[in-house]
């Protein structure tokens, strides 16, 4: 965490066991929050937005990028820069906080690795259900049509 003066306890942000982000590679920028909270609000920069250049970052290897890239592109301007804002606190330091908080969070489950499927099959009694109903359904609407008549 960083403490309220500014200096950081920790040097670094671990995502993963095997990522680590150096806190120098975050930047924030700061503004006006929108909402209630008065002159305060008016007055006071608050609204914390944090920006990770993905694509430039050395601490990450070029598959994580791609995998960050490719689950995060929401997130992810045309630059390559993610961006994510925290504004529910009146406070910057708490923002910040939030902000990283939230940017550890996001990481971490993008970059987990993704189950393998294992294909299955309906089984035999499911394939004779979907069938029947089938049959079902077509003699109903065979049952809605009118009568032929043989001359």
């Amino acid at each position: 965490m960083i403490s309220p003066s500014g200096s950081s306890e920790e040097k670094a942000l671990r995502i993963t066991p095997q990522v680590t982000i150096p806190l120098e590679e975050l930047r924030f920028r700061f503004s006006r929050s929108s909402g209630p909270g008065g002159q305060h609000v008016n007055r006071v920069e608050t609204r914390v937005e944090l920006l990770f250049d993905v694509g430039r970052s050395p601490s990450l290897g070029a598959a994580e990028k791609a995998q960050l890239l490719e689950r995060l592109k929401s997130y992810i301007d045309k630059d390559g820069v993610l961006h994510l804002i925290a504004s529910s606190s009146r406070s910057q330091w708490r923002n910040r906080q939030e902000a990283i908080a939230r940017f550890q969070g996001l990481l971490a489950l993008a970059l987990r690795p993704r189950k393998a499927r294992r294909p299955t099959r309906p089984s035999r009694a499911a394939q004779e259900r979907r069938l029947r109903a089938k049959q079902a359904r077509s003699a109903r609407k065979r049952s809605r049509q009118r009568p032929e008549f043989e001359d």
